[in-house]
């Protein structure tokens, strides 16, 4: 007889081998992504609620369990309401699954569908970092030091590109042409664009793949880490750890650094340097990835300065002062003359 621990991995297995991949066809994003929401799931389990993971059941994974995880998510990594939704719709697609391969499951579907999503704002505030923040942010790590110098090529990169932090990590060495000055992407939904270069990026990269990457090999990843004496992908908490690291270093020389700096700021400050000099909506939701046009639009609702600088060019040469004072002012005689009252 199946025990409910070995139903439980059994479907959270075929979910991920299974059916994501064949029979939903989602991308390789897509399943990371959903990979990082259950390891981050269990790994709560083990630290906040002491439960080992062979002992974790699908009646265990109730409505208090994962508002309980979403929550202290919120609190620890300071996830958007964005986040949350997109991490409980994760646990639920599971849910569904399992319920529809298992109909008994169904009961603990019905549960977690009881959990209210988080509402977002109409428009989204766009945080992003000012050109002279950028500036000192990119200067900060030391190029002298093999780490440094990849924190560095990584940042200067990412934001030249405006690119997701999973395209980011998704890179291979093969996907960058530092002679052409073009990168090879792949976006949500497995979605290839190619974006240009600076030069200074392309020698930056020069000198990152001499140190990182003395046998090249197209098929390797741009940005790795060692484990079991192979190259792997470098993970999104490291890239998230070392930006906080220069960006608090930064920070002492350049107050315009916020307090929290995260890897998708970069991005968001790229595609809005971008727009602030010139660049169209059109041409930059393609230059972005985004399949919504409607998504670009959060830049031209972020830019204040923009907006005040219309204002100034279409009121130039209109006086806006206080209107001057009528003739009539306190001239009571004139007001009666004006008004046909006196001869």
């Amino acid at each position: 007889m199946t025990t409910p621990t070995d139903s439980f991995y059994r479907h959270l297995r075929q979910w991920f081998t299974v059916f994501l991949p064949r029979q939903r066809g989602a991308s390789a994003h897509t399943i990371t992504s959903c990979r990082h929401t259950w390891n981050m799931l269990l790994a709560y389990l083990a630290e906040n609620r002491q439960v080992s993971l062979s002992q974790i059941t699908f009646p265990l994974l109730d409505r208090a369990c994962v508002i309980g995880f979403l929550d202290h998510m919120r609190t620890t990594r300071g996830w958007t309401a964005t986040t949350y939704n997109q991490r409980l719709a994760c646990i639920r697609s599971f849910f569904r699954y399992a319920a529809t391969v298992e109909p008994t499951l169904a009961m603990h579907l019905a549960d977690l569908n009881g959990i209210p999503q988080l509402k977002t704002p109409a428009t989204p505030t766009v945080r992003y970092l000012t050109t002279t923040a950028i500036t000192a942010l990119l200067a900060t790590p030391d190029a002298s030091t093999k780490t440094g110098a990849r924190d560095q090529f990584f940042m200067i990169l990412m934001y030249d590109l405006a690119a997701r932090d999973a395209e980011m990590l998704a890179l291979t060495l093969g996907d960058i042409d530092a002679k052409r000055l073009t990168v090879e992407l792949i976006g949500k939904g497995s979605k290839p664009r190619r974006l240009p270069i600076t030069t200074e990026t392309a020698a930056h990269c020069r000198r990152y793949t001499a140190a990182f990457h003395a046998d090249p090999d197209p098929g390797q990843p741009l940005f790795y880490t060692i484990h079991g004496h192979r190259k792997t992908p470098m993970s999104d908490d490291n890239v998230a750890r070392f930006l906080r690291q220069h960006a608090a270093k930064a920070r002492e020389s350049c107050p315009e650094i916020p307090e929290k700096v995260h890897p998708h700021m970069l991005r968001h400050s790229r595609a809005m340097h971008l727009y602030q000099a010139g660049m169209p909506l059109a041409l930059l939701t393609e230059w972005l990835g985004h399949a919504d046009p409607e998504t670009t639009l959060i830049y031209a609702h972020a830019d204040t300065e923009m907006k005040r600088r219309a204002l100034t060019k279409a009121t130039g040469g209109i006086i806006t002062g206080p209107p001057a004072v009528p003739i009539w002012h306190n001239q009571e005689d004139i007001i009666q003359r004006l008004c046909g009252l006196t001869d």
